[in-house]
């Protein structure tokens, strides 16, 4: 590209030649779709960073308190239901 600005000439036949190559009427929608080809691809791009952060931000691990199990009266632990007849345990999106 450096040698391009040195040498204008060179500049211009490069110019002549895509104008004669794409026509002078089909150069205006050329960049546009260019322009918007750039702005969807620069939001694609954005969105992966940010949903990549959002995922490195879940996995975090948050300081807190242990909780202490439940238990009945007789001192065993409740459990919140037989993990085989849980609705949650067939569930393949976690």
């Amino acid at each position: 590209m450096k040698n391009l600005l040195e040498h204008p000439a060179s500049l211009l036949i490069l110019v002549l030649v895509i104008v004669v190559l794409l026509g002078w009427k089909k150069l205006p929608d050329m960049a546009r779709s260019l322009g918007r080809s750039s702005r969807i691809l620069k939001s694609e791009i954005d969105e992966m960073k940010t949903e990549s952060n959002r995922s490195k931000a879940s996995g975090a691990t948050v300081e807190g308190e242990t909780a202490n199990p439940v238990h009945d009266a007789n001192g065993n632990p409740v459990h919140s239901g037989d993990p085989v007849t849980r609705t949650d345990a067939h569930r393949t999106d976690v």
